[in-house]
C-alpha cells in the first residue's frame, strides 16, 4: 500500500473508448477495387457512362453558341501594343551620346542604370519611362521628352 498524502483506496474511474471507422470517401468507393469488392459481396452498384467523357468533343450546338462569346473575350481582353521609344528619340540618345564620347555602359553608370537598359532605348525595344528619359536628358543636356526633341537643354532645365 502506497504512503503519502493519498489516504485510503485508489480507484480508476474507466470510460469505455469506442473506436469507429472512417467513413470511405467519394473517390475510394469509385475505385477499381471498391466497385469489385461490392460486385463480390452483392451489394448493389450502380455505374453510369457519361457521354463523352474524357474527350475534347462537344457538342456542335454548344460550340456554335460559344464560339461568338469567346471570341468577344478575347477582343476585350487582348492586350493593346505596348508603346515604344520613338526612332527621333532614339537618335537622339545616340548622337549625344556618342558626342559626350561616352559608351552605353558609362551612360547607364552616370544615369545609375543598367547597360541594357540604355541598350534597350537606343534600339527601340524599351517601353518609354518618364524617370529614365528625364535622367539620360540631365546627363546628356539634351531634351529627350517633348516638343523639340535632340535640342540642347536650356540652363535652368527644361
Amino acid at each position: 500500500m502506497p504512503t503519502g498524502r493519498l489516504s485510503g483506496n485508489i480507484t480508476q474511474d474507466w470510460e469505455p473508448v469506442v473506436l469507429r471507422r472512417t467513413k470511405p470517401k467519394a473517390a475510394d468507393l469509385k475505385s477499381a477495387k471498391a466497385v469489385n469488392q461490392a460486385l463480390r459481396s452483392g451489394a448493389a452498384v450502380e455505374t453510369v457512362r457519361k457521354s463523352a467523357a474524357g474527350t475534347n468533343k462537344h457538342s456542335s450546338a454548344s460550340a456554335a453558341a460559344a464560339a461568338p462569346a469567346a471570341r468577344k473575350l478575347d477582343e476585350t481582353t487582348e492586350p493593346a501594343a505596348v508603346e515604344r521609344v520613338a526612332a527621333e528619340v532614339r537618335a537622339a540618345i545616340q548622337k549625344a551620346r556618342v558626342a559626350k564620347g561616352w559608351s552605353q555602359a558609362e551612360l547607364a553608370k552616370r544615369i545609375n542604370e543598367r547597360a541594357q537598359v540604355v541598350q534597350e532605348y537606343e534600339s527601340g525595344k524599351a517601353a518609354p519611362a518618364q524617370a529614365v528619359l528625364a535622367k539620360m536628358e540631365r546627363a546628356l543636356e539634351v531634351k529627350l521628352r517633348g516638343k523639340g526633341v535632340g535640342a540642347p537643354l536650356a540652363a535652368g532645365g527644361k
